[in-house]
C-alpha cells in the first residue's frame, strides 16, 4: 500500500522515528512453527508508534504519536485517513497523537499535544470525518498541561456513557495534589463535552487526582473502574478508582499511607512494568506493559499475575472485543529494540 501524505491544517507532523509503511502480515506458519498463526499472532505489521486502538464499526482505528491515523479491519486491511488539526503537533518525548475513542461513525474524540506560547500542552478535541479525512471542529478541553514526559492521554468511554481522559503531572508533580489543575488527574466529562453535574468537585471535570502518569482505564462486568499508573523508579500501580479520591503523588507511592490518600490495589514493588492501556475480559485486567515487554493478566479478587506473552516487545494498548483481544506495540518509541517489522497490531486470546 502506497502511504498517504498526512495533510495537516496548519502544519505537516514530523515523525520522530524512521517512516514505515504499515502493511498486513503474511506468515507461513506450516514452514515456522515459532511464527503465531492468524488466528492468534501479528495482523499487520510496519506501523510507527501506535498509542491507540479505537474499536469501530468494520474495525479499528489507531494513532500514532507522530501524527498519523489509520483505518485497520480485523484481517489487516489498512486505509490511512487524512487528520487536520488545528494547532501544530508537539511530538517531543512521549508526546503527539495519543488517544482516540469513537462516539459513532463519523465522530471522535483525540488528544494531541500541541506547541502553545506558554510551552507545550494537551487537548482533548473532537474531529468529524468527511470519506477519509478527519477534521478538527471544536476544542473540549484545553490547556492540559504538557512536556516531554508524563502527558497520560488515554480516552475511554465508560458504562455510565461518560467519557474518561487520563492527564500525567507534566514533570511537575506537585500539580498532582491541585485540584484546580488538570495536570496528574483522571477527567470525566459528558458525551457533548460538558461538565457532568454529579463530578466530585463542582464545575471541574476532575474526577480523581494524586496521579503520576495514569495511562489505561478500564471497567469490570460488575461496573468497577480501575486505572493503571507509571510510578517512580518501579512501584508501578493498578488502582481502583472512586470519584474524589487522592491517589497520592507525590506524597505517597508503594506501600505508604497517608489520611486521606489511597494506596493502590496493587504496586510492582522494585519491579517495573510502565503499564500503559488496559482492558478487563471476564473479572480480569489484562495490562499492556512497556518497558516490562510483556501482556500482563490481573486478578483483582486476588492480585494474582500472570505473563500471558512476552514476544511482542514493548506493548502500549489492547482491547477486547467478545472473542479476544487485539494489541499494538511501541518498539519504535526510542527506548525499545524494533525488529525489521515493528510496530505491529496483533490478535490473542487469554
Amino acid at each position: 500500500m502506497k502511504r498517504i501524505s498526512l495533510a495537516l491544517l496548519l502544519f505537516t507532523a514530523s515523525c520522530t522515528a524512521t517512516d514505515q509503511e504499515p502493511s498486513p502480515a503474511t506468515q507461513d506458519t506450516d514452514n515456522d512453527s515459532s511464527q503465531p498463526s492468524q488466528e492468534n499472532g501479528i495482523i499487520a505489521t510496519n506501523f510507527n508508534t501506535p498509542w491507540s486502538i479505537a474499536p469501530a464499526e468494520d474495525g479499528y482505528f489507531i494513532t500514532e504519536r507522530g501524527g498519523q491515523l489509520f483505518s485497520v479491519t480485523e484481517d489487516g486491511d489498512i486505509s490511512e485517513q487524512t487528520l487536520e488539526l488545528s494547532s501544530s503537533l508537539y511530538t517531543g518525548g512521549e508526546a503527539g497523537l495519543l488517544g482516540l475513542v469513537m462516539l459513532d461513525e463519523e465522530e471522535a474524540y483525540v488528544y494531541y499535544s500541541y506547541e502553545s506560547n506558554n510551552g507545550p500542552r494537551n487537548r482533548v478535541a473532537k474531529i468529524e470525518r468527511s470519506e477519509q479525512t478527519w477534521s478538527e471542529t471544536d476544542v473540549i478541553i484545553d490547556e492540559i498541561p504538557g512536556g516531554r514526559i508524563h502527558n497520560g492521554g488515554r480516552l475511554e468511554i465508560g458504562p455510565d456513557e461518560h467519557v474518561y481522559i487520563t492527564t500525567g503531572d507534566a514533570g511537575n508533580p506537585d500539580t498532582a495534589q491541585n485540584t484546580d489543575s488538570l495536570a496528574g488527574k483522571i477527567l470525566r466529562m459528558n458525551i457533548d463535552g460538558s461538565i457532568p453535574e454529579d463530578n466530585p468537585f463542582e464545575e471541574s471535570y476532575v474526577y480523581t487526582y494524586g496521579h503520576r502518569n495514569p495511562q489505561g482505564v478500564t471497567w469490570t462486568e460488575d461496573g468497577t473502574m480501575y486505572s493503571t499508573e507509571h510510578g517512580q523508579n518501579a512501584h508501578d500501580e493498578i488502582n481502583r478508582i472512586e470519584p474524589g479520591q487522592n491517589y497520592g503523588w507525590p506524597v505517597i507511592q508503594g506501600d505508604e499511607e497517608n489520611e486521606g490518600m489511597e494506596t493502590p490495589l496493587y504496586h510492582t514493588g522494585d519491579d517495573t512494568w510502565a503499564p500503559s492501556g488496559v482492558d478487563a475480559y471476564e473479572g480480569h485486567l489484562y495490562i499492556a506493559a512497556l518497558r516490562g515487554e510483556r501482556l500482563i493478566e490481573f486478578s483483582p479478587e486476588t492480585s494474582e499475575t500472570s505473563v500471558i506473552s512476552n514476544e511482542y516487545g514493548r506493548i502500549r494498548d489492547i482491547h477486547f472485543t467478545e472473542e479476544f483481544g487485539l494489541g499494538i506495540t511501541s518498539n519504535r518509541d526510542g527506548r525499545g529494540n524494533p525488529d525489521e517489522n515493528d510496530d505491529v497490531f496483533f490478535r490473542f486470546t487469554p
